[in-house]
């Protein structure tokens, strides 16, 4: 995977606009994937409008993905595929936890296969298992 932004929209087919790369970046950047108000927060120079439309584009394009968390909110992140795609194949696993309400990805375990009628076609896949992650599950006891 590139973590250049100019290099992923460049393989994306998309131009690198400044408000793209700056969106990009700070995907690249995060510790997990990010709502746009998250993003919106991080920046705070772009409206809200501006930045959607970025992450609409580079999901069309298929340099970053889409997931729910464990509430119903899209969050966002950068595809780790081969030329930043998102092979159904290679989605991975995310966690959500119940008490802090963070979104814990587990990039190396994969999606399961499921085998589907083939006049059916896959474009993406929301693995989300629900719980309370190991900090929470720590500070219980206190």
């Amino acid at each position: 995977m590139h973590s250049d932004p100019i290099d992923i929209l460049n393989e994306a087919g998309v131009k690198p606009t400044s408000n793209r790369v700056i969106v990009l970046k700070t995907l690249l950047s995060a510790q997990s994937p990010m709502s746009l108000i998250e993003i919106e927060n991080e920046l705070q120079t772009l409206e809200r409008s501006s930045i959607q439309r970025v992450l609409t584009l580079l999901a069309d394009h298929g340099a970053i993905h889409t997931m729910e968390d464990g509430r119903g909110v899209a969050k966002y992140e950068v595809c780790q595929g081969e030329n930043n795609n998102c092979p159904t194949n290679d989605m991975h696993v995310h966690f959500y936890c119940e008490k802090c309400d963070k979104v814990f990805c587990f990039k190396d375990r994969h999606t399961p296969h499921i085998d589907i009628p083939e006049s059916f076609k896959v474009k993406s896949v929301n693995f989300m298992l629900k719980g309370i992650c190991p900090d929470c599950d720590k500070n219980q006891g206190e």
